[in-house]
């Protein structure tokens, strides 16, 4: 951004190249002035708007398609406004831009082992209770379609600022 000013024609684009923290203080600054309470989802929540009841692949269903999901095979090269694979690449639940346009920040620390080292299952699970680093879940525009699936996890430092990493 120049001068703390987005550019005019991403106005309508996820925002991108934002730490954890700076997610987690738009959602505080947001929380205040509206008097609403947001917040970054869970992992566990995020994945069910991804996935639905179901366990599909991708929010949409199990085949990939290109013309769904802003990922390297859609060769836009760059993030796009928000809701341009709307209706079609939507989850049942109506979440958008699931899959692809930006790697999106959960509240959880991540944990490369967390399901593996669950003895229960668990409804609506929190993450661990510590860790190095946060969760990413959805990934982006430069990625395939491998890290688009609703299942496919990844991680970031929430002080470090990624050009793919945003909410």
């Amino acid at each position: 951004w120049d001068d703390g000013q987005y550019p005019p024609e991403k106005s309508d684009h996820p925002v991108a190249d934002v730490s954890w923290y700076d997610a987690q203080a738009y959602c505080q600054w947001l929380s205040k002035k509206t008097g609403k309470n947001y917040r970054l989802p869970s992992e566990a929540e995020w994945e069910k708007a991804a996935r639905s009841d179901d366990g599909r692949i991708y929010p949409w269903g199990d085949d990939f398609d290109p013309a769904k999901a802003n990922t390297e095979e859609a060769k836009i090269g760059d993030t796009s406004p928000v809701g341009q694979f709307s209706p079609q690449g939507d989850s049942p639940n109506g979440c958008v831009d699931l899959a692809g346009n930006v790697w999106e920040w959960c509240a959880d620390w991540f944990d490369e082992n967390e399901y593996k080292n669950r003895k229960i299952v668990v409804k609506d699970p929190s993450g661990p209770p510590k860790g190095s680093s946060r969760v990413l879940r959805g990934g982006s525009f430069s990625d395939n379609r491998n890290y688009a699936r609703s299942a496919n996890r990844d991680r970031g430092y929430p002080d470090l600022s990624y050009g793919l990493n945003g909410f």
